[in-house]
């Protein structure tokens, strides 16, 4: 954010997107911000990298998110941490064959040397970041792939993530769309939807590539 603000950019936090409007030189955006006020940004162009909420933010535009295929599907992954004191030695990340919607309940290692197992994957219908607990024995059952001695006893919940899927359930792999959308009647709309992993390591090379469609219009 810092480095953001360095180089011009303005924040409105707490903020939410309430409306948006074409106009001759652009789009109209109206926000409302913690205390009901509402405001008004002008811009050229907008970019919808609004994680979760991109969909909504998209229709709010007047986007038919289902023509266009771009209604989002939550799809949410658990992760359980290792008992530091549990005879089970994880030194480096192990990573199995991905299968299904998720890349598979994989383990890593973070710099204080904490483990964790996950995600795995599961469509939810809301937003929602509780951990079941009696996952506990399922998650040692697949691990136990690679790690044959984890005992689900070992486990307890630690945190939840919820990915902004473009698939729904049964469906195939969709790839993230990133997308300038003059051809759909919305010049100067950038959509960027589906962003999950590895959307963050990704992150910089969407930027250079919004970048790259903002500057051709």
């Amino acid at each position: 954010a810092a480095e953001a603000e360095a180089q011009g950019a303005v924040f409105a936090y707490r903020s939410e997107v309430v409306a948006m409007t074409r106009t001759g030189f652009g789009w109209r955006v109206t926000a409302r911000d913690a205390a009901g006020e509402t405001g008004d940004v002008d811009c050229a162009a907008v970019v919808n990298a609004a994680g979760l909420a991109g969909d909504d933010i998209a229709q709010g535009a007047g986007f038919d998110l289902d023509a266009k295929g771009y209604r989002l599907h939550y799809c949410k992954g658990d992760y359980f941490s290792l008992a530091p004191g549990a005879p089970l030695r994880v030194s480096g990340l192990v990573y199995p064959v991905p299968a299904g919607p998720g890349l598979g309940v994989h383990a890593t290692v973070d710099l204080g040397g904490r483990v964790r197992f996950g995600p795995d994957a599961e469509y939810v219908d809301s937003i929602r970041y509780d951990v079941d607990a009696a996952k506990a024995e399922g998650f040692a059952e697949v691990v136990r792939r690679y790690l044959p001695a984890l005992q689900s006893e070992w486990l307890s919940p630690d945190y939840a993530g919820v990915r902004p899927k473009l698939a729904a359930p049964g469906e195939a792999f969709r790839d993230f769309v990133v997308a300038e959308e003059s051809e759909a009647g919305f010049p100067g709309f950038v959509n960027c939807l589906g962003i999950e992993s590895p959307g963050l390591t990704a992150s910089p090379a969407i930027a250079s590539r919004v970048v790259e469609m903002l500057a051709s219009l």
